[in-house]
């Protein structure tokens, strides 16, 4: 049974709330440029043509009205170019991305990063644009997804140089998303960080590539965040990797540090037998579900009394980053679930491994880089504010938590 993720609101055409628009503007610019690109690859047939003066025979000669366009946001305005011939010669433009007639499409905003790679990995542009218009959608030339690339990639490498001082980031997620390449064993390693503004807004901060998460690649992607302005977060969330701690210790030390719950416990149980995996990653549940640090601390050490004489590997990997895998305590309780794993990498990109397996290392490694950033996107234009984001202001200057409570300097003096 096909399933589909759009959501008929009721009067959405009424809908003016800024997030609303924000995507049917984005929708809008992504339609205009696939356009586009689809109206300067028809125009490059006739380049050679010329009038008896030495002009180009055909020229560009305006737009279309603008008509809506019905997608999964509500609707977009779309205006399709028109073209003349100076000699008189017929020539029409027709858009195969929004054909004559065509007045509803699926959710676009998502849509056509997924033409995107469907184009770059397998050829199957018809089989996107069907998903895309329907099923009568024609499709769109080599040369128009070529342009299209292109002014992904520029698009891309002007995101990098964005400047980052427009307001503080508080918190940081740090992950390396790996995926297949073409024709090669290895495997490109993103290098990912979201961020979190005061105003409680996530946003990706990075998307480089990487080598083995290395220390100096790490390095490389922090230094280019504090050259575009980016402050020293108060708190960076990520898994065990060496390379992403070591070069945050060197860029940024006044940052605390909080180990990934999920990858570490992940880690643990891979250090056990299959038939003690359940009972001990219920233990382990007990450790970053306690209501306060102390119970967390019995929690720990009850698990390394049960499983250090026959699991000292396990317990090791735990004891290790102790002090970090505690730190989200001294933060507001409102941020706990956001602040002990790194779920907002993990379920940003969720959907682009899924995508790369499909395209079974048909990419290469520029254009598995930008797809990332383009599905990145999508991502970020449907994320929520941060849950208790009106308690960052007071994590920004630095008021004191005690196992997630905002204490008063009395609650520390008797503490």
């Amino acid at each position: 049974m096909e399933t589909t993720n759009i959501v008929d609101f009721t009067r959405r055409d009424k809908m003016t709330d800024a997030l609303t628009e924000l995507l049917r503007t984005g929708a809008q610019e992504l339609i205009a440029s696939a356009v586009e690109a689809e109206l300067a690859d028809y125009m490059a047939q006739f380049s050679a043509v010329r009038t008896d003066t030495g002009h180009a025979a055909v020229v560009r000669n305006g737009h279309h009205p603008a008509r809506p366009f019905q997608t999964g946001i509500g609707p977009v305005s779309v205006r399709i170019p028109k073209v003349r011939s100076k000699d008189g010669t017929p020539v029409t433009f027709r858009s195969s991305l929004v054909p004559p007639y065509v007045r509803r499409t699926k959710t676009l905003e998502a849509a056509l990063p997924w033409l995107y790679l469907k184009g770059v990995s397998s050829g199957e542009m018809g089989a996107a644009l069907k998903v895309l218009l329907g099923p009568d959608a024609a499709g769109l030339s080599a040369n128009v997804v070529s342009r299209l690339k292109r002014g992904w990639a520029a698009e891309y490498d002007g995101w990098r140089e964005t400047a980052l001082d427009d307001e503080p980031i508080v918190y940081i997620w740090a992950d390396g998303v790996h995926s297949g390449l073409r024709g090669s064993d290895d495997k490109l390693c993103a290098l990912v960080i979201v961020g979190v503004t005061a105003r409680g807004k996530k946003r990706f901060l990075a998307i480089e590539d990487g080598v083995r998460e290395s220390t100096q690649s790490w390095r490389e992607v922090l230094l280019n965040l504090k050259e575009r302005g980016m402050n020293a977060p108060k708190l960076a969330i990520g898994d065990g990797a060496m390379g992403f701690w070591a070069a945050m210790d060197e860029i940024y030390p006044a940052t605390r540090q909080q180990r990934c719950w999920q990858h570490k416990t992940m880690n643990v149980l891979n250090c056990l037998p299959k038939l003690s995996q359940p009972k001990a990653k219920a233990a382990i549940h007990n450790i970053w579900q306690a209501e306060t640090k102390e119970d967390a601390t019995k929690a720990f050490d009850l698990f390394i009394r049960t499983y250090e004489a026959k699991y000292p590997k396990a317990t090791l990997c735990l004891q290790k980053d102790r002090e970090e895998l505690m730190a989200f305590f001294d933060f507001p309780a409102q941020h706990w679930q956001s602040i002990r794993t790194s779920n907002p990498i993990e379920s940003a990109f969720a959907t682009i491994r899924h995508r790369t397996k499909r395209s079974k290392g048909c990419l290469t490694r520029d254009g598995m880089l930008h797809m990332m950033f383009k599905l990145g996107q999508c991502a970020e234009d449907n994320w929520r504010r941060l849950r208790g984001f009106d308690y960052l202001a007071k994590v920004i200057i630095g008021v004191p938590f005690k196992d997630g409570i905002e204490t008063t300097n009395h609650d520390q003096i008797a503490a």
